[in-house]
């Protein structure tokens, strides 16, 4: 009797583990009802646990002992991921919905054939402004580089270092994970000479925007949409010397324990309705086919999700740096943090 009643318990036990999932992500970014609506259609519960860079993830699922299973890098991190052998190939025949990929977003340069990753979200990093503060062009990086007076003092820059970084290669004239030292040394002292007009170097600023706290951010464009649904003062800028473009992508990690729940879940945000939750939670745009219809009508038009035609010329997804470019990245953002 005693040693059916420890099966039982084991199997209890093994019952209760495969109602979890747990997802790293993106802070702000996962939608409440999103998961509420996958809890109850599959009685699975989603934990998720936040981060606020692409270097913190790598770096803490890299560390082990993490017990995460779905995690959601940015294009550039993806093949870094593989690399390293954190995440695992997909197994298609698990993922029904994944024709529903927009053809342009399976044949990508980080993730051909989408045999690693599927879509989240897809976004732009640009510049945010209130008009009562200035009413000048703000499609322009000069914003932080080389800040108009109205704006010193209240302008925040994310501290979001391959951003950054482009951003102020881009201003003087190079590009990103340029390996010239030339560019980097022009880049570098741009950034250093603009950090005195700053407010700060933080996250978490949608809020703050709606709230008039800061008049200025290199931000992201669906979070500064998120303010401007607050406050109608909140414009947002594409810096027209060019501009990153992202795409976030959820990969199953190579040590998942709850495979089978991550794949349920990945299918489910493959639905076009589920995936549309996740844009009007997050305020960007996905890359699943016929989600739009499910979206509202703010979502459909706005040129902060919807960037302009004239605009999107100067926008380029990050290529993902060599070793030694990094070395030089990471030099001046250590410097510039000080």
């Amino acid at each position: 009797m005693k040693t059916l009643l420890s099966t039982v318990a084991i199997l209890c036990a093994g019952a209760l583990q495969a109602q979890e999932l747990q997802l790293y992500n993106w802070g702000d970014y996962t939608s409440p009802e999103l998961l509420t609506k996958f809890e109850e259609e599959t009685g699975i519960k989603v934990t998720v646990t936040d981060y606020d860079s692409n270097d913190t993830a790598l770096a803490k699922v890299e560390a082990g002992g993490h017990g995460f299973d779905l995690v959601v890098p940015s294009a550039n991190y993806i093949p870094i991921w593989r690399e390293k052998g954190l995440i695992q190939e997909l197994d298609l025949s698990k993922l029904s919905n994944h024709g529903n990929i927009a053809p342009q977003w399976v044949d990508v340069a980080f993730d051909p054939g989408r045999k690693f990753s599927i879509p989240w979200q897809i976004g732009a990093t640009g510049i945010a402004v209130n008009s009562d503060a200035y009413d000048g062009d703000i499609n322009t990086s000069a914003i932080f580089l080389d800040t108009p007076e109205e704006l010193v003092g209240k302008v925040n820059v994310t501290p979001e270092m391959n951003d950054i970084m482009s951003l102020a290669l881009w201003y003087v004239g190079g590009e990103p994970c340029t390996e010239d030292t030339e560019k980097l040394k022009a880049a570098r002292d741009a950034l250093i000479k603009a950090k005195p007009n700053w407010q700060s170097m933080d996250y978490g600023m949608s809020e703050k925007l709606a709230a008039n706290d800061v008049m200025s951010s290199v931000y992201w464009n669906g979070a500064v949409f998120r303010a401007s649904l607050q406050n109608d003062k909140v414009k947002f800028g594409y810096p027209q010397e060019g501009f990153p473009l992202f795409m976030d992508s959820v990969a199953l990690l190579s040590d998942a324990q709850n495979v089978e729940e991550a794949y349920q879940f990945m299918n489910f945000i493959m639905l076009p309705e589920n995936a549309a939750l996740i844009s009007e939670f997050a305020r960007y745009a996905n890359g699943i086919a016929g989600s739009e219809e499910f979206m509202d009508e703010e979502m459909k038009t706005s040129p902060m999700v919807n960037i302009p035609p004239e605009l999107a010329e100067a926008g380029e997804f990050l290529p993902t740096c060599s070793a030694k470019s990094l070395e030089y990245y990471t030099a001046i953002w250590t410097e510039l943090q000080k």
